[in-house]
């Protein structure tokens, strides 16, 4: 076994556990923090894969840019309170446990649907260099890039008028 494999499979352990704790803890600002070493592990899985853009990308987009999102949100809603009331969990474990077997089903068609048959690519560095990338961005998926700029938006602004609710109450 090479290097690059054991780093590959210690990362995806830690990757699997720190997405296990981020699901199972019970405080959001732990599962947060291991929501952002998930995405750590999975920028160095990136990088053993040769995809040192996409890497890049995970760390500046999702690491920094998203969870301070996230943690600014948490913070604004001052869970202190929520702490302390008591939710009916079983119902709520059922509801997941239901969703979760309707999402593997997804998955597991969306896998068996594919088309094995697809032509390998002989050069992964210039299949995912920031030309190409562009190029099938701003061309194929442009909507849905426009339209996660707008859902970004909304939640810049949503997190804005929770805060001066926040103010003036």
């Amino acid at each position: 076994m090479n290097i690059e494999l054991i780093t590959y499979l210690i990362l995806g352990i830690l990757a699997i556990s720190s997405a296990i704790v981020t699901i199972a803890n019970r405080h959001p600002i732990y599962s947060a923090m291991a929501l952002i070493v998930h995405f750590f592990a999975l920028a160095g899985i990136y990088l053993t894969l040769q995809s040192q853009f996409i890497a890049v990308l995970q760390i500046l987009v999702y690491a920094g840019a998203i969870m301070v999102l996230v943690i600014f949100v948490l913070m604004l809603l001052n869970l202190s309170h929520e702490d302390k009331v008591k939710l009916r969990i079983q119902s709520r474990q059922s509801f997941g446990i239901l969703l979760s077997a309707i999402l593997m089903i997804i998955i597991a068609s969306t896998i068996s649907a594919a088309n094995p048959t697809q032509p390998k690519v002989s050069d992964v560095s210039s299949m995912f260099s920031p030309q190409n990338l562009g190029q099938i961005l701003y061309t194929n998926h442009l909507v849905a890039f426009e339209l996660v700029g707008i859902l970004l938006l909304t939640a810049i602004i949503g997190a804005i008028v929770m805060a001066k609710k926040k103010l003036v109450d």
